[in-house]
C-alpha cells in the first residue's frame, strides 16, 4: 500500500533548480513530436537558438515578447501569493489597452512628460477595476474568483469588440475594427533605434524589483504572505484579511492593465481585438515557473518568450509547426506541477496486515 506523506520544507537550491529542470525536461520532450514530424532535432533546436540569440534584432524581439509576460506574470504571482486566483489577466490587459487608447488618441493633447504618465495611470486603473470587481464579490459574498475572473474575460472581449465597432472605431481605418492611433507624444519611447523593444521593458523590470522588495521588506508584503499561508490564522492575529485581498487584487489588476498599455502604447500604436495572443494566460505559466517569485518572473518570462520567438524562427526555417512552442510551455508547467508535488510530498510503502503471509 502506498501512502503520501509531507516532506520537510524544500531547500533553496531545490526551489531554484525545479523551474530550470522543468524547462530542460520540457525542451527534451519537445524533441519527440519534432522527430515524428521528420525534423532533425539538432538542427531544429539550433534554429530555435539562432532565432533568439542569432542577431541583435532576434534578441530584441525576444525582449519585446517578454515585456507583457513580465507584467502578467507579476500580476498572477502576487495574487497567487495571497491565494487570490486571478485568471482574468487577459481581460484586464485589454481594459488597460482600451483606457490607454481612449486617453492617448487625442482626448488629451499634452506633451510626452504629461501624456505618457496619464496613459499609464489610466491603463493601470482600468486593469485594477477589472480585478477589483471579482475580489469584492469574493470578500463580500464568497464568490469563487476562479469562475468570476475567467468569465469576466469573455465579457471584456465582447465589450472590446463593441468599442472597436463603435465609440473607439477609427474613422480613418477604412472600416477595419481598430482604434485611432495613439499620438506620437503618447508612445513609450524605444530603447534601441529601429528596433521594436521599448521602455515598457524598463518599467516591467522596475516593477519586478519593487514587488520583490515589497514582499520581503514591508508590512503589506508580510500581510499578503500571511493571508496566503493561512487566512484564518492571519485574521486571528489581527490582520485585515479582506482589505489585504482587495489591495492585492488592485495591484494585480493594475499590473495586468500595464501589460495592455505596454503593448498598445509601446509597440503597436493602436488597439485591435487580436492585440494579445494570450499573454494573460501565459502569465499564469510564467508565475508558476517562477515559483511565485517576482524576480523569478523575469527569468521565466525570458524563457517563455525565447521559446515562442525561437519556435517561430524554427517554423519559418524548417516548415515545422510553430505550435510546438505551446507544447513546450504546457509541458514546462506540467513538469513544474509534478516536481512541486514531489518536493512537498513523498510516497512511502507501508505494510498491511497479513502482507507477509
Amino acid at each position: 500500500m502506498i501512502r503520501i506523506e509531507p516532506r520537510d520544507a524544500p531547500s533553496r537550491y531545490w526551489s531554484i533548480g525545479l523551474p530550470i529542470l522543468s524547462g530542460v525536461i520540457a525542451l527534451a520532450l519537445a524533441g519527440i513530436p519534432l522527430a515524428f514530424a521528420g525534423a532533425d532535432i539538432t538542427i531544429a533546436f539550433g534554429e530555435m537558438f539562432k532565432g533568439v540569440f542569432g542577431s541583435v534584432f532576434a534578441f530584441t524581439e525576444m525582449l519585446t515578447r517578454a515585456t507583457p509576460l513580465i507584467f502578467t506574470g507579476l500580476a498572477a504571482a502576487l495574487a497567487f501569493r495571497a491565494r487570490l486566483w486571478n485568471i482574468g489577466a487577459e481581460g484586464q490587459l485589454y481594459l488597460g489597452a482600451m483606457a490607454a487608447v481612449a486617453i492617448g488618441s487625442g482626448a488629451i493633447d499634452a506633451p510626452a512628460l504629461v501624456l505618457v504618465p496619464l496613459i499609464i495611470a489610466f491603463g493601470c486603473a482600468a486593469g485594477a477595476a477589472g480585478m477589483a470587481v471579482p475580489a469584492a464579490l469574493k470578500t463580500r459574498f464568497g464568490a469563487d474568483e476562479v469562475v468570476t475572473t475567467l468569465l469576466l474575460n469573455f465579457v471584456i472581449l465582447i465589450f472590446l469588440q463593441y468599442m472597436l465597432e463603435g465609440p473607439l472605431k477609427d474613422p480613418m481605418g477604412l472600416g477595419w475594427p481598430q482604434s485611432p492611433p495613439i499620438l506620437d507624444q503618447g508612445m513609450l519611447p524605444p530603447l534601441i533605434e529601429r528596433m521594436r523593444v521599448h521602455s515598457g521593458l524598463v518599467i516591467a523590470l522596475i516593477c519586478a524589483v519593487a514587488a520583490h522588495f515589497v514582499l520581503a521588506r514591508t508590512v503589506w508584503g508580510f500581510r499578503l504572505r500571511a493571508v496566503g499561508e493561512n487566512a484564518a490564522a492571519a485574521r486571528h492575529a489581527g490582520i485585515p484579511v479582506n482589505r489585504t485581498v482587495m489591495s492585492v487584487a488592485i495591484v494585480s489588476g493594475a499590473l495586468a492593465g500595464m501589460a495592455g498599455v505596454s503593448e498598445v502604447a509601446g509597440l503597436k500604436g493602436y488597439l485591435t481585438a487580436d492585440l494579445s495572443p494570450g499573454f494573460g494566460f501565459s502569465g499564469i505559466v510564467v508565475a508558476m515557473l517562477a515559483g511565485l517569485s517576482p524576480l523569478g518572473v523575469v527569468a521565466a518570462a525570458l524563457f517563455i518568450a525565447s521559446v515562442f520567438v525561437g519556435a517561430d524562427s524554427m517554423s519559418r526555417a524548417m516548415g515545422v509547426s510553430s505550435f510546438l512552442a505551446d507544447l513546450v510551455v504546457s509541458m514546462s508547467l506540467l513538469c513544474v506541477l509534478i516536481g512541486g508535488f514531489f518536493a512537498r510530498f513523498r510516497l512511502t510503502r507501508i505494510q498491511t496486515a497479513g502482507a507477509g503471509t
